[in-house]
């Protein structure tokens, strides 16, 4: 009797592996369905360069421009010139552009900043863009002539088209023809299929191993600059004391705390020249003035005007005398004194800086 037991059992627990092993090789069925055309026409909305995917629709910059001032203007300005909220979309193109397909301002180091009007290429682009992600805080809630009165009021405030421009499905060939900057994109990367956009079918980079007489393998490093090393504390002091990486003592020069020197890669203008023995403690306006031409400063300030930051007369009757608190702004950068838009910390050395700062807070006078 036991050993029928025994018996039964074995039989029981082998018809449960079995039965165990067919569920495992049972193929899933009716797991989900075909998504509805409606469904697939919902998520394809992509407007490709050759303008495959653009809906039949139209606008006027009229129509846009109410458009824009109710719904857009709050984040890009007016005239699409803003730069509190998001990066200026308008500004920098010139006639000359329209013609060349080159934007000029692009290899000009001393325009202020860069555009989307000055960097797109296609125009199918900018339309894509708003269609799918504007307004930011409500995407897709632009119909199609939306859509477009809007992008027509922008071609015409960025000077692509006239006041009475009509956009549509068939006017965008006629704006890819204007657009400032349709020239300067590369095709040659090989990232789109086959030749439809004039592309390549081989990517643009060509590199073949070395197999003799190969140059050194380079050796590579990083380091602080000695402005940003302690710019947000000591890093050292930061860090959990297990582990591999404990942080970097940045309260102290690098040569100070024996950690390896890195090789120096870095532009010109990003090493602290060694200072050169000048009188600091009397304001030299000649010299300021140079350093800050020299250093692309006035790009962004003007001796009596402002730009993009505050003018340095205002910054002199502000900070009348701080010549060491102008000195480390300089130097440091910073955000809020002046506004919401931050400078970045600037290379100069310290002597240059002390230059600079004297000037400023004597009044800045020419």
């Amino acid at each position: 009797m036991f050993r029928f037991r025994k018996t039964w059992l074995s039989l029981a627990l082998l018809g449960l592996s079995v039965g165990v092993c067919a569920q495992s090789s049972v193929k899933i069925t009716n797991l989900g369905r075909d998504a509805t055309a409606k469904e697939v026409a919902a998520w394809d909305i992509d407007v490709r360069p050759d303008f495959k995917g653009l809906p039949a629709g139209s606008g006027t910059v009229e129509k846009g421009q109410e458009i824009w001032e109710a719904k857009c203007a709050s984040c890009h300005g007016f005239f699409g010139e803003s730069g509190e909220v998001f990066n200026p979309l308008i500004g920098g193109v010139q006639p000359n552009d329209l013609v060349t397909g080159h934007v000029q301002n692009l290899t000009n180091p001393n325009y202020p900043g860069r555009t989307t009007f000055m960097k797109v290429a296609t125009i199918s682009t900018v339309w894509d863009f708003i269609n799918r992600a504007m307004p930011w805080n409500a995407p897709k809630t632009l119909k199609t002539d939306e859509v477009y009165s809007v992008l027509d009021f922008m071609l015409n405030i960025a000077g692509i088209v006239p006041e009475d421009f009509v956009l549509n499905e068939k006017t965008m060939h006629d704006v890819q023809a204007r657009m400032p900057n349709r020239h300067s994109m590369t095709r040659q990367h090989a990232l789109w299929p086959g030749k439809e956009f004039g592309g390549v079918a081989k990517p643009d980079t060509q590199n073949v191993a070395c197999m003799s007489n190969c140059t050194p393998e380079p050796k590579l490093a990083s380091l602080l600059p000695e402005f940003a090393r302690n710019a947000h504390g000591n890093l050292a002091e930061q860090n959990r004391m297990v582990g591999a990486q404990h942080g970097a003592d940045t309260s102290r020069p690098e040569s100070a705390t024996g950690e390896r020197q890195a090789p120096v890669s870095a532009p010109p203008a990003a090493i602290d020249k060694a200072p050169s023995k000048v009188d600091d403690t009397k304001p030299d306006a000649k010299k300021a003035v140079s350093l800050l031409q020299k250093n692309g400063c006035l790009v962004c300030h003007g001796i009596n005007n402002k730009i993009v930051g505050p003018a340095y007369s205002d910054v002199a009757k502000k900070h009348a005398g701080q010549v060491d608190y102008l000195a480390g702004k300089i130097k440091s950068g910073g955000v809020g004194v002046w506004g919401s838009i931050p400078m970045p910390p600037q290379t100069l050395n310290a002597t240059d800086a002390k230059v600079i700062a004297t000037w400023l807070a004597a009044g800045a006078n020419k």
